[in-house]
């Protein structure tokens, strides 16, 4: 989980490659409605989510022996609400300054996102700082290293 421009989508790849379970790409699942809206610059409500979450708990109850889940997850509502769909369900919060999320997301090439979006995630973002199941990890460090954290910390969990 975390704003746009964190590295979600390429941890998630390598973790659920290392895993054996099915990456679910949190991005694919937005309605034609909120990819519009993003492209235009335009934050998504409370209201554009509802959909795409109530999808995204629906996706994860499909693959009960494990999956990597890819979303932004700003909101503690919208983690809870995709832990009601997933009760074992973990976050591994990828932090990073807005500076280099824009800058992240300036570079990336054909992404619908608008980089324009990322001050209203970071106004978004409830931290979950706190909450059950939840890991915070530098997004600025190596792929291999935050993988390497990841396994380590879920390996722990399922002792």
């Amino acid at each position: 989980m975390g704003v746009a421009g964190c590295g979600k989508s390429r941890l998630g790849a390598v973790l659920a490659e290392k895993l054996d379970w099915v990456l679910i790409e949190g991005d694919a699942f937005h309605p034609p409605e909120n990819v519009a809206k993003m492209r235009a610059g335009i934050a998504l409500t409370d209201a554009d989510r509802a959909g795409w979450l109530a999808a995204l708990g629906m996706e994860l109850q499909r693959h009960p022996a494990g999956a990597v889940l890819t979303c932004s997850a700003l909101k503690k509502a919208y983690r809870d609400r995709l832990r009601a769909a997933s009760p074992q369900l973990r976050f591994v919060h990828l932090q990073l300054t807005r500076e280099v999320a824009r800058q992240r997301v300036e570079q990336r090439g054909g992404h619908y996102f608008n980089s324009h979006l990322v001050d209203s995630q970071f106004e978004t973002l409830e931290s979950p700082r706190g909450e059950p199941g939840v890991l915070e990890v530098d997004a600025t460090a190596s792929i291999e290293s935050l993988t390497g954290q990841v396994l380590g910390w879920q390996q722990e969990i399922f002792k």
